[in-house]
C-alpha cells in the first residue's frame, strides 16, 4: 500500500479540486477590478548607455534612476475579481511626523483566472481601477463626473495565505498605492474622456480628460503661486533694506563731515552745520552690511543713470552706471566720481530679474557652441534688406525681427545671435526646410545683426544624471 502524501510532484485532481474551490470563493464573495494592463516603456530609441531604449515588459527606459517615465498600456481593458481588506484611513502619529495608514492596500487574485485573463501575472506598473470605491458625492459640486478610484501596483508576489494543502500557490499577492497625474501614466488619463464636461450633450471632442479632473496639478500650482507671491511680499529682494535709514556725512574719525553737494536748497556751506528742512543731505558713504547694496542714493537724493558720466557734475551728485553688471553708484566729489556700492540686492524668485548665482544655475539657458558651419551680418537699415550673392542670409523681415537663413534644417544645430558684438537669445524654427530664427531684441538702424550657426550645442543646464555620467540626461 503506498504511503498517504499531499505532496505530488504533479498537479493533480486535489490541485484541481482546491483551485476550484478557492475561484468559487473569488465569484461569491470577490468585487471586480478594471485592469489597464502595461506593456512597457515607449520605445525612445538608443538615447545614451544609461536609456539604451526598447519596449518590452523587461526593458527599463532609464537605467541610472530605474524608472520607467514613458509608459504605454493597452487600450483594452480586463475585467478581474479580486479580494482585498478595507483599511480606515487613521492617522499615525507614532512616527516624526503624520502619515495616513491607509494609501497602501493589499489585493489577491486568483492566479489561474489572471494568466487566462491577461495572459500574464499582474506585475509592477499595472493600473487598477476599483468601481466599488467611486465617489458619487464629492464637495465640489462643479465636477461633472463622480470621481473614480485608481490603484498602481507597486509590488507582487504569491500570497502566504493561498498556498493549499497540497503546497501548490493558487493566489496572487499585490501591493497598490493611489495612482497620482504623473508622467508614467498619462497614456490612461489623458486618453479616457471624463463625460459631457463642456455640456454640448455629445461625450468626446472637446470634452475634459479624466487626468485634467483627477489630477491637483492646477491647485497645486495655485498653491505654489500664492506662496510666492507673499513671499515677495514679506521678502522682496535678498540682503537688507537700508532705504530707511538717514545718513549723516562724516569724516574719517566719525565727526560731522562736510554738508556740501545738497540738492535743491542753497542753505549749506562748507563752513556750515546748519541744514534747512527742504535740503537733502549727500554723504560720502552708506550703511554697509551684509548684500546692503541697493544702488540707491542715501537720504532719498535724486539720481540720474545712463552709461556715461554727465560733462557738467556739481560736488555731490550721484550717478548710476547701467553698463556696469551689477549696476554701480557713483558720487562726484569735485575732482572725481567715487563708487559708492553696487547694486546687489535682487528679487529672490527665479527669473529675468533675479540675479542671483541660483536663478544662473537653474534657468540657465546658456549653451556651448563648437564647430560653425556658417556666419552672416546684417546691417539694419530702414528699407527692405537685399542679401548679397554669397551671403548665408536667405530672407530678412525688419518687422518680425526673423531671418531665414540657407542652412538646411538639422534639429542638433544651434544659432548664437549677436547685436552690435553683444550676445542676445533668439528662437530657432523651421521654414521651408531651413534653419531660421527670431529675436525679440528691439533693432535700430545701423544696427549689426550677426549669427553664427554651430553643429555642437551642449547646455549648460542639465540634469543630475548630466552630472553623474556622460551624455546621462543631455
Amino acid at each position: 500500500m503506498p504511503r498517504l502524501s499531499l505532496w505530488k510532484p504533479n498537479k493533480g485532481h486535489d490541485y484541481k479540486f482546491f483551485d476550484k474551490r478557492i475561484h468559487e470563493m473569488f465569484t461569491v464573495g470577490g468585487v471586480d477590478v478594471n485592469i489597464h494592463k502595461y506593456l512597457g516603456p515607449i520605445d525612445q530609441g538608443f538615447v545614451s548607455n544609461t536609456e539604451p531604449g526598447g519596449s518590452s515588459l523587461t526593458s527599463i527606459q532609464d537605467l541610472l534612476f530605474l524608472e520607467n517615465r514613458d509608459r504605454k498600456y493597452d487600450t483594452s481593458i480586463y475585467t478581474m475579481r479580486t479580494i482585498y481588506r478595507i483599511n480606515d484611513n487613521d492617522f499615525d502619529l507614532t512616527q516624526f511626523g503624520l502619515f495616513l495608514t491607509g494609501d497602501t492596500m493589499f489585493a489577491v487574485f486568483h492566479i489561474n483566472d489572471m494568466v487566462d485573463t491577461l495572459g500574464r501575472k499582474l506585475m509592477v506598473g499595472d493600473v487598477l481601477e476599483l468601481p466599488n470605491l467611486k465617489d458619487l458625492y464629492p464637495l465640489d459640486d462643479d465636477l461633472p463626473v463622480a470621481l473614480k478610484r485608481y490603484y498602481v501596483v507597486q509590488d507582487a508576489n504569491r500570497a502566504a495565505e493561498g498556498f493549499a494543502p497540497t503546497w501548490y500557490p493558487h493566489l496572487w499577492r499585490v501591493k497598490l498605492n493611489p495612482l497620482v497625474d504623473s508622467q508614467e501614466y498619462k497614456d490612461i488619463l489623458d486618453k479616457i474622456k471624463a463625460g459631457d464636461t463642456n455640456g454640448d450633450g455629445i461625450e468626446g471632442d472637446g470634452d475634459q480628460s479624466l487626468g485634467e479632473i483627477l489630477s491637483t496639478y492646477e491647485k497645486y500650482k495655485d498653491i505654489n503661486d500664492a506662496v510666492v507671491e507673499r513671499a515677495e511680499v514679506d521678502v522682496p529682494q535678498s540682503g537688507y533694506d537700508t532705504t530707511n535709514l538717514y545718513t549723516a556725512p562724516t569724516t574719517t574719525s566719525n565727526t560731522p563731515g562736510d554738508p556740501s553737494g545738497v540738492d535743491a536748497s542753497s542753505n549749506v556751506t562748507t563752513n556750515s552745520n546748519t541744514v534747512a528742512s527742504s535740503s537733502t543731505l549727500s554723504p560720502r558713504d552708506k550703511v554697509e552690511g551684509y548684500l546692503t547694496g541697493d544702488a540707491f542714493p542715501p537720504n532719498g537724493a535724486s539720481v540720474a543713470a545712463g552709461i556715461a558720466f554727465p560733462t557738467s557734475p556739481t560736488v555731490g551728485d550721484f550717478f548710476l552706471r547701467l553698463d556696469y553688471v551689477p549696476n554701480r553708484l557713483f558720487r562726484f566729489d569735485g575732482r572725481r566720481w567715487i563708487k559708492i556700492e553696487d547694486g546687489v540686492r535682487t528679487n529672490l524668485t527665479p527669473g529675468s530679474q533675479n540675479q542671483t548665482l541660483k536663478s544662473g544655475f537653474i534657468n540657465n539657458a546658456d549653451a556651448n557652441y563648437a564647430n560653425s558651419i556658417a556666419w552672416d551680418a546684417i546691417r539694419i537699415s530702414s528699407g527692405a534688406y537685399t542679401p548679397a550673392a554669397n551671403a548665408q542670409t536667405l530672407s530678412f523681415t525688419l518687422s518680425s525681427k526673423s531671418v531665414v537663413t540657407k542652412t538646411a534644417y538639422n534639429s542638433t544645430y544651434g544659432v548664437q545671435t549677436k547685436l552690435n558684438s553683444k550676445i542676445i537669445t533668439n528662437s530657432i524654427g523651421n521654414t521651408s526646410g531651413n534653419i531660421s530664427f527670431t529675436v525679440t531684441n528691439a533693432l535700430n538702424t545701423n544696427d549689426v545683426l550677426e549669427y553664427t550657426i554651430y553643429a555642437n550645442v551642449t547646455y549648460q543646464r542639465q540634469g543630475l544624471s548630466s552630472i553623474l555620467g556622460l551624455n546621462a540626461d543631455n
